[in-house]
């Protein structure tokens, strides 16, 4: 078997192009990608292949190319922008003789060395496992396998065996662990609920902003560098408006193409703060050139998430870095709701107006809330009707009504006033 360094890794980055892709497009992300990791890209290797090979995924050719290159610039790591299969990844590292990461492999490692919460930390092993789990026997070419017959069992399939097993077990024990973390976490966003205050969650591509845009609206200090998923664990903070209004902001994990599924179901209860929201701010870096690429990565996410249905705002940040020069300004969509902002994260131009665009939410949003309304509370229920829309009402059998309503923001204290328990979602 070959050693496998620990740090210091001269990286070659294997990108297989699509159909008609031009060979710059994503490659510079998986340049990130690969630093984020710790890893030192020297070379960068493109392949155009119609169906991948069984065994190598590349071709022969690319394969011997591959041999030439990690001899020639002593590769120690090699990274494929890919899915490969635990057998692709078996027969490169047989062949290459160094290490071969695909994709997914990547993004765990780097969410691995970024995770600090308990609850992060949590999730990203959970995704390693699974990760994992199809991969074991990579480990254990040095060791008798299987035969099939009495007295031809070797050790190797029992440590195998063994291996599964303490996985399955370890992934039982996280799963537990996490259940009780979401439990907690729902306890939070009912307590905010009570107290009426609207999250607010910023979503968008890695590198776009997010931290910035979080730190200069609520004065934290989380952590923000020009790299890919600089922050991991989400963060809320409570966040004083002007005309004495108040939200929550939540910071979640950055997206990025084709992001690994184990990540999207390890880090579901952490997007579900997304879900949860009473409104999303997009963030995307004005000044990308591959602007609507990375805007329909994260919305697909957000489809995947069951977040598409939650009202957003984009933020285009990062004006100070257009050359053409871009004022700060908001656009309104055909029904005068503002659907864009223009800003700067990084110098404040425009922070006024994305205050005006919350402040605007908060007068115009609306909550759906269940309720139980006894019935001496029926001037209550009159009030409902005035200020909102009745979606759903039965009659307890005791004078009272079992309801469903959609209420302005503003309206919420109609309930609080009353002192009603109530569970309530955005509408």
């Amino acid at each position: 078997m070959f050693d496998r360094p620990d740090t210091g890794e001269k990286a070659l980055l294997v990108h297989p192009l699509n159909q008609g892709e031009p060979e710059t497009d994503s490659i510079n992300e998986l340049w990130q990608l690969a630093v984020s990791a710790g890893a030192d890209p020297v070379l960068v290797v493109t392949t155009r292949r119609q169906t991948p090979d069984p065994r190598y995924f590349i071709g022969k050719g690319k394969l011997d190319e591959l041999i030439a290159a990690v001899r020639e610039h002593h590769i120690e790591l090699v990274l494929f922008n890919h899915s490969l299969s635990p057998s692709q990844e078996r027969n490169l590292e047989k062949e290459l003789k160094v290490r071969v990461v695909d994709r997914t492999g990547l993004v765990l490692d780097i969410f691995a060395q970024r995770a600090s919460s308990f609850e992060g930390k949590l999730q990203v092993e959970l995704a390693q496992l699974r990760h994992a789990s199809t991969r074991l026997v990579r480990g254990w070419t040095h060791l008798e396998r299987q035969k099939g017959g009495i007295g031809l069992r070797g050790p190797g399939e029992t440590q195998l065996e063994t291996d599964k097993r303490l996985i399955a077990q370890r992934i039982r024990q996280i799963q537990k662990k996490l259940e009780r973390v979401d439990q907690q976490r729902n306890q939070g966003r009912s307590a905010r609920k009570k107290a009426d205050l609207m999250v607010v969650s910023l979503v968008g591509y890695t590198n776009a902003g997010k931290s910035t845009l979080f730190n200069r609206l609520t004065g934290a200090a989380v952590y923000a560098a020009d790299q890919l998923f600089a922050t991991l664990d989400p963060t809320l903070r409570k966040v004083e408006l002007p005309q004495n209004q108040s939200i929550i902001l939540a910071d979640t994990v950055g997206f990025i193409r084709e992001l690994p599924h184990e990540l999207v179901a390890a880090f579901r209860s952490t997007l579900s703060e997304a879900v949860e929201s009473g409104l999303l701010l997009h963030v995307v870096d004005a000044s990308d050139e591959r602007i609507e690429e990375t805007i329909s990565e994260v919305e697909q996410v957000l489809a995947e998430i069951g977040a598409d249905s939650v009202p957003q705002i984009q933020i285009f940040n990062k004006i100070d870095r257009i050359t053409d020069g871009c004022p700060p300004h908001l656009e309104r969509d055909k029904d005068g709701k503002i659907r864009r902002i223009w800003l700067s994260s990084q110098t404040g131009e425009g922070f006024d107006l994305l205050e005006q665009a919350l402040l605007e939410t908060l007068k115009t949003g609306t909550f759906r809330h269940k309720i139980h309304l006894p019935a001496t509370l029926g001037n209550i229920r009159a009030r409902l009707y005035q200020v909102g829309r009745i979606i759903a009402e039965n009659e307890d059998g005791e004078g009272g009504w079992e309801m469903e309503v959609e209420i302005p923001v503003r309206e919420s204290g109609i309930l609080k006033q009353a002192g009603l328990h109530q569970s309530s979602a955005p509408a």
